[in-house]
């Protein structure tokens, strides 16, 4: 490790950002958020090669050799390592317009209880949804009954796109689908949550003395 980071200081001092960053995320995340700013890096840092490791397992960063990881959640119980937010992570409960014409739309959180649900197979996402009401700040519980439950964020959403059922969804996954009215967000009025409602994304690395200039300039383009 001593002779790893000396070998970082000396390559930062004498070159621009360069050598072998280890990056890793999950699936969905990867190919939704993070693929489509990676370009932008290469442009911006051609001397940097990405070794980008999608998983949905929890992966060990020191134990693999990681240089940074990008989780979502509640803030990580982080230990000798270092979290940053990039930024919150807000949920919708989203269906299609095709599905909305057949089976009506929902006037409160309590009638998702007659409505086809697609499930995530996380088990806060098939535990009762909370609701958090953005005028009053009273929160319920509620949730469609299951018809469908799936184990990969991406392959939800083309489920709930395909007019299949109801969905909880993370905005970074659904975005552009909102925008285009390829999904409609059900419930403008309420703050929506499968766990804790203070979701995020967080740059998370090992704490070291000295952080290398590579991931220091993926840290900053990432958070710009």
């Amino acid at each position: 490790d001593a002779m790893d980071e000396a070998a970082d200081v000396a390559r930062d001092v004498m070159s621009e950002p360069s050598g072998l960053l280890r990056v890793t995320t999950s699936v969905a995340f990867g190919e939704r958020w993070l693929i489509p700013r990676v370009a932008s890096f290469h442009a911006a840092y051609p001397r940097i090669e990405l070794d980008l490791i999608l998983t949905d397992a929890v992966a060990d960063l020191a134990g693999e050799g990681i240089d940074v990881a990008l989780r979502l959640g509640p803030r990580p119980e982080v230990g000798a390592m270092v979290a940053a937010k990039l930024f919150d992570t807000p949920y919708r409960v989203v269906a299609s317009p095709d599905y909305l014409a057949r089976a009506g739309w929902p006037e409160s959180p309590a009638e998702l209880a007659r409505h086809d649900g697609l499930m995530f197979r996380l088990p806060a996402f098939r535990n009762p949804w909370h609701f958090r009401s953005a005028r009053g700040g009273e929160t319920l519980d509620a949730m469609p009954r299951r018809a469908l439950t799936i184990s990969n964020a991406l392959a939800l959403r083309r489920a709930a796109l395909a007019g299949m059922g109801v969905a909880l969804m993370a905005d970074w996954t659904i975005a552009d689908d909102l925008k285009s009215g390829e999904l409609l967000n059900l419930f403008p009025n309420y703050e929506v949550s499968a766990g804790q409602f203070d979701s995020a994304a967080w740059i998370v690395y090992l704490s070291k003395a000295y952080v290398p200039m590579r991931l220091r300039a993926f840290i900053d383009h990432l958070k710009a």
